[in-house]
């Protein structure tokens, strides 16, 4: 299957390429949520975000990026020489990345992948790529199906729902401390099934050493490297893509449960799905569906005449690992 999805991180001065090139040239204006600038070609569609993330999709995407953004942008040429220009990319490593972080509703999902240069080559057929480049739910699922079923055993999942996220940042306080320990389980399940792998890559999200003290915990040593946009690497993109369908999965557990169907992010829409649920369900409620440490959580209660000393956040499980942390 002829690959027709491409991503490239771009710095400041690329992106002012690009827009010089998109304004003098033969593209027609589209319109696309969190885009600085979004155009359609010959037979490909351009899209750079307000990230600096350039997206290039259509049948012509690889002639448009062979023709123009090489030789214009990049200087250098770039596609079918992955493996030459970043031969790390494909040697035997895992990604690690998570779903769910900035979501009022649903649980914190971490997956890591492992990939090695056959993997990779089949990653790049199946145009894996980060999930945030995914335009449906749908797909990503999909996708995530496929990457299970060339991986089989060689990735793993950590889902911490919103209860037991509550009772865990109730006693820590912090985000980033949370992830370094999902980060690490999800790094140690791995290394279970692939003993040998040498190294473990992530986004960049804050001080490495939490993730390297959260691993010394459990006695593992394994190299870990952190960098931004990390979702360019074909693990960390594979366990992006794992770690969104996973949180789809459980947010639509969740809504089963309470039959509503609850929104993804942290939207005006999430919040009138909030109010509903607390007039349903009852503030105390809240701890199970939604991380009470968003301020969206006082902006519900706050509109329905209550403070957060209406949640009960109940005390710390001894269950909940937190004392790994």
């Amino acid at each position: 299957m002829k690959r027709t999805s491409f991503t490239f991180p771009l710095t400041a001065a690329q992106c002012g390429n690009i827009r010089q090139i998109i304004s003098n040239g033969n593209y027609r204006p589209r319109a696309v949520p969190h885009a600085e600038l979004a155009a359609e070609g010959r037979d490909c569609q351009i899209t750079l975000y307000n990230s600096g993330k350039l997206l290039v999709q259509g049948s012509g995407a690889a002639d448009w990026i062979t023709f123009v953004l090489e030789p214009e942008v990049l200087g250098a040429a770039h596609l079918g020489y992955e493996a030459v220009l970043d031969p790390a990319a494909i040697a035997p490593h895992m990604g690690v990345d998570e779903s769910g972080k900035g979501d009022f509703f649903g649980p914190l999902v971490i997956a890591a992948a492992y990939v090695d240069p056959q993997l990779a080559a089949a990653f790049r057929e199946l145009n894996v790529r980060d999930s945030k480049t995914i335009s449906s739910d749908r797909l990503a699922e999909k996708m995530a199906d496929d990457i299970r079923r060339l991986l089989g055993h060689r990735f793993s999942l950590v889902v911490i729902g919103p209860g037991a996220y509550n009772r865990l940042y109730a006693k820590i306080g912090n985000v980033n401390r949370l992830l370094a320990w999902g980060h690490a389980r999800a790094i140690e399940n791995l290394l279970a099934e692939v003993p040998n792998c040498p190294r473990a890559l992530s986004d960049q999200f804050g001080p490495q050493h939490r993730i390297e003290h959260a691993l010394k915990q459990r006695g593992l040593t394994i190299k870990l490297d952190q960098r931004h946009k990390a979702e360019s690497d074909p693990a960390v993109a594979a366990a992006s893509v794992l770690a969104r369908a996973g949180f789809l999965k459980g947010l639509r557990e969740l809504g089963q449960r309470y039959d509503l169907t609850l929104p993804k992010g942290a939207s005006d829409k999430v919040q009138d799905v909030a109010r509903q649920f607390v007039k349903k369900h009852g503030p105390t409620a809240l701890n199970e569906v939604v991380k009470c440490h968003f301020k969206t959580t006082d902006t519900v209660l706050g509109d329905l005449g209550l403070d957060r000393h209406a949640l009960a956040q109940p005390a710390v499980s001894q269950n909940d690992g937190a004392e790994e942390l």
